[in-house]
């Protein structure tokens, strides 16, 4: 019997030098203070930007089918299929890409400055000008090539695109595979370009709380970057030796066997 409390004693011991080594993680939860469910719902979409470069999916429709055939790219000949990006040229059937200087070129409508605008604002000055040709035309538009890139503490780092426009930062760390335990969910950086600046802006995110979805930066923009920072326990440990609290646990083991041989010879 005492042998077995001895035992006992040692794995005890033993435990404990595990459980020392393991330092309890934090920020390890999202939006942990208040209702979850209730603020995402609250939630607003103001839509996204346009920007240099976006690619655009443009179907003119109209109850007179041949009147509005001039106004669709499928529908033309494919005479400036080689046009360059940078002058807002046409990718293929239907899509044009925001030149830099924020235009896209459409048939008979020419050149449409658009960079800044929601696609709700784009469809709406779009129907407004295609009313001068032809009656009730009506305007569907789709961003081809939504990019976001995730970085730092991911599981799957890298420039990820998605299938939808609204596009929540979780949403997009769910693209990434999530988290690393060492993500610190207090601190995420978001890099985004401002058409009013003119230059990239840097904003910090604390993901670990519930007001996170009132904030402008909750749904992602076109080509926005976000950066996951370590914890600090992991900046501890990248800054030491990564391996110190493996060792710690495989010391305790050790002294642990050792004592039991010497107690039981």
């Amino acid at each position: 019997m005492k042998k077995v409390q001895r035992v006992l004693f040692w794995m005890l011991i033993v435990a404990f030098g595990v459980i020392v080594s393991c330092k309890p993680k934090e920020n390890m939860v999202y939006m942990k203070n208040h209702n979850f469910e209730q603020e995402v719902s609250e939630a607003r979409y103001h839509g996204l930007r346009l920007q240099e470069g976006d690619v655009l999916d443009i179907l003119v429709s109209a109850y007179d089918d041949i009147a509005v055939k001039p106004f669709n790219l499928s529908t033309m000949e494919q005479t400036n299929s080689g046009v360059d990006k940078s002058t807002g040229g046409i990718a293929k059937a239907n899509e044009y890409v925001v030149s830099a200087d924020g235009f896209i070129t459409m048939p008979v409508l020419g050149q449409v400055f658009c960079i800044g605008m929601t696609k709700q604002q784009l469809k709406t000055d779009l129907e407004s000008r295609l009313k001068t040709y032809l009656t009730d035309p009506l305007v569907s538009i789709k961003l081809v090539n939504f990019n976001v890139s995730i970085l730092g503490e991911v599981k799957s780092p890298g420039q990820k695109t998605s299938s939808t426009e609204r596009l929540t930062i979780f949403q997009a760390l769910a693209l990434a595979g999530d988290m690393t335990d060492g993500g610190d969910r207090t601190n995420v950086k978001l890099i985004r370009y401002s058409e009013v600046l003119k230059k990239d802006e840097v904003v910090a995110l604390n993901l670990s709380e519930s007001n996170i979805v009132n904030s402008p930066y909750y749904y992602l923009q076109q080509n926005d970057i976000v950066y996951v920072e370590p914890d600090k326990n992991k900046q501890i440990i990248a800054n030491n030796n990564p391996n110190k609290g493996l060792y710690f646990q495989i010391g305790a083991i050790l002294l642990a066997t050792i004592g039991l041989l010497i107690r039981f010879k």
